[in-house]
Order: structure tokens, then sequence, then C-alpha cells
């Protein structure tokens, strides 16, 4: 999905990152406030992880992919509280 802003010239195009509805629940739980903030919960919760816990596994670890390819900036435009 192309996110529906019209590019600018001189501008570096970025498409927006999305998070499904787990993603952005596990954010919301963990997130101390920053993007490398909850990057460090999430790494340090998934260690800790039972190895029969594949998928909560695998959920952090795209959603750290996901916040490691991002801006704070954009980070920082995240609603984990939609309405």
């Amino acid at each position: 999905a192309v996110p529906s802003q019209s590019r600018e010239p001189g501008k570096e195009y970025r498409m927006r990152t999305t998070f499904n509805k787990e993603e952005s629940m596990l954010m919301m739980l963990y997130s101390p406030g920053s993007r490398e903030g909850l990057i460090r919960e999430l790494a340090g919760m998934k260690v800790q992880l039972y190895p029969e816990e594949k998928k909560l596994c695998r959920l952090t670890e795209k959603v750290i992919g996901k916040l490691q390819s991002m801006s704070d900036e954009d980070f920082e435009k995240l609603d984990f509280y939609p309405q």
C-alpha cells in the first residue's frame, strides 16, 4: 500500500510503516515513550520468553524490525490509543 502523500521534488520519499492490531497492542503494553526505549523493552522481554512461545517471539521480532526501520519522528506520530 502506498501512502496517500504526493511526492515533493527534493524530498526523500518513504513508505509509512504500518502495524496490525497485535503489533500495536504489544507496543502499547511495552512502550516507555520512545522508539529506542521500546526496542530495548521488547528485546528484554523476548529473551525471557519460553521456547514454546514461538508466536509471541515472531511477533516481537517483527515489531522490533519495523521499529528499527522507522525514524523517531515517525514513531512520535503513532497513535497507540485510536478512538
